[in-house]
């Protein structure tokens, strides 16, 4: 009897109990373990969870599936919750391994040699995340935050990394939070510092790019896509010089395209080359940059002589202030722009509802949301994190592959990445938070165990 009233509260709820969506290409089913997640015994849940994350993206397809109305109905309207909601909310986070999993779908393996193997067996490359805390906590560093509200849940970030990486990810470091006490009952949470970083690997674990910090929806797919053409091309003899030829290639483009920016807000005073005319000769220009073959190893001599033309990354740096990004950041609006998925997280996480239009108010005057002007704000910072990442950080780590300067262990580039670009050593166990040239008026600076 009460296994009939837990399936009718699930068939109510919105579960499709079908064996043909709980079933993989293999004909396995994980429908009972589907409706096994939502049980109110937990231990029957956990049991269930573990069994859906153990068969893998399957596991989670079936959830989804299961689910599926259920999970509609809340991206339609995500400030309704109920105990039902929550428990499946819990368990697409536990099978996925990802907090907000019902925004994204996607499932991570917290195992880089499960990924490798997934990976060799797809043919697909690795999308590495390293960050501070751990993806499936609610409290993970601000930018790994960023990500699950504006990267996994946007509809073609999400197609793109499902259908086309195998992703994983790994904690670099425990995430530093901050509690304010206001003596009365309240609180305010917060996590300080931190920085995440994508790594796209080769299905056998080679290192092909670093996507650093946090960028707008169409900056990253365009980043995902560069990495992946020359992903892909892994098994050629010459890989590793079509690897450098990639490299050398971007940081040409990141570097012309800095220029241009800067020109474009008046920083008129570098020397930028133009695009050609149809038909035109004479010098390098940049047309010949964007058009550079990376099939070849030649390719990396051919480009070398435009890098050279380009402003140095020292000179671009030195010429752009605070200022002036956030003048950068409106050329790239659009490349931030947040589409319906991203948009829900956000409204399940500030709990009231979104407008999208103005609204009219008794006194006929016009009122905008505030969670309209909040999102737009927010994507105005997306905006602009992404031109200070692709141009300050991109382009050095594009150097450091030129260069050859980049170490062999992804272990090893990791710290490398965190210790020079995000000033984060792990030597460093206050992450910068204790200033040693600044008195507090408190014993040992305030820090201790």
């Amino acid at each position: 009897m009460r296994l009939t009233v837990v399936l009718l509260a699930l068939v109510t709820f919105g579960a499709i109990v079908l064996t043909r969506n709980g079933s993989n290409a293999c004909g396995q089913d994980f429908t009972s373990d589907a409706l096994g997640a939502l049980s109110a015994d937990k231990a029957e849940a956990a049991r269930a969870i573990k069994s859906l994350r153990s068969a893998g993206p399957a596991g989670l397809q079936t959830l989804f599936s299961t689910y599926q109305a259920a999970i509609d109905r809340h991206r339609a309207d995500p400030r309704k919750s109920d105990a039902m909601w929550d428990r499946l909310s819990e368990a697409l986070d536990g099978v996925a391994a990802q907090k907000d999993a019902w925004a994204a779908g996607l499932y991570w393996y917290t195992d880089l040699e499960a990924a490798e193997r997934a990976a060799k067996a797809s043919g697909k490359p690795i999308l590495s995340l390293r960050l501070l805390g751990t993806l499936d906590t609610e409290f993970s560093c601000a930018n790994s935050r960023f990500f699950r509200t504006v990267l996994y849940p946007n509809a073609q970030v999400g197609k793109a990394l499902r259908e086309q990486y195998i992703l994983h990810w790994q904690s670099h470091r425990p995430v530093p939070k901050l509690t304010i006490d206001f003596g009365d009952g309240r609180k305010i949470e917060r996590t300080i510092t931190g920085n995440s970083v994508h790594y796209v690997l080769t299905p056998d674990g080679r290192v092909v790019d670093v996507i650093p910090g946090l960028y707008g929806p169409a900056a990253f797919l365009r980043a995902l896509g560069a990495a992946h053409e020359i992903a892909v091309q892994s098994a050629e003899p010459d890989f590793a010089e079509r690897l450098i030829a990639y490299h050398t290639k971007r940081l040409a483009d990141v570097r012309f395209e800095w220029a241009s920016d800067l020109q474009q807000v008046g920083v008129s005073s570098l020397p930028v080359l133009q695009p050609a005319k149809a038909g035109g000769e004479g010098q390098p220009v940049y047309s010949a940059v964007a058009g550079a073959r990376i099939s070849s190893a030649k390719a990396a001599v051919e480009i070398r002589p435009l890098v050279a033309l380009s402003p140095d990354r020292q000179t671009l740096v030195a010429r752009t202030d605070e200022a002036t990004w956030a003048k950068l950041a409106t050329l790239h609006a659009k490349d931030a722009s947040l589409d319906a998925g991203s948009r829900a997280v956000i409204l399940e996480k500030v709990g009231t509802t979104a407008v999208l239009a103005n609204r009219l108010t008794v006194s006929k005057k016009i009122v905008e949301d505030p969670t309209l002007v909040m999102i737009r704000n927010f994507e105005r910072s997306v905006a602009e994190d992404t031109v200070r990442n692709e141009y300050l950080f991109h382009s050095q780590i594009h150097e450091w592959f030129e260069k050859n300067q980049v170490p062999a262990k992804l272990d090893d580039l990791n710290e490398k990445v965190y210790a020079e670009l995000f000033l984060m050593p792990r030597s460093d166990p206050w992450l910068g938070l204790v200033a040693r040239d600044t008195y507090t008026a408190l014993p040992a600076e305030g820090a201790g165990r």
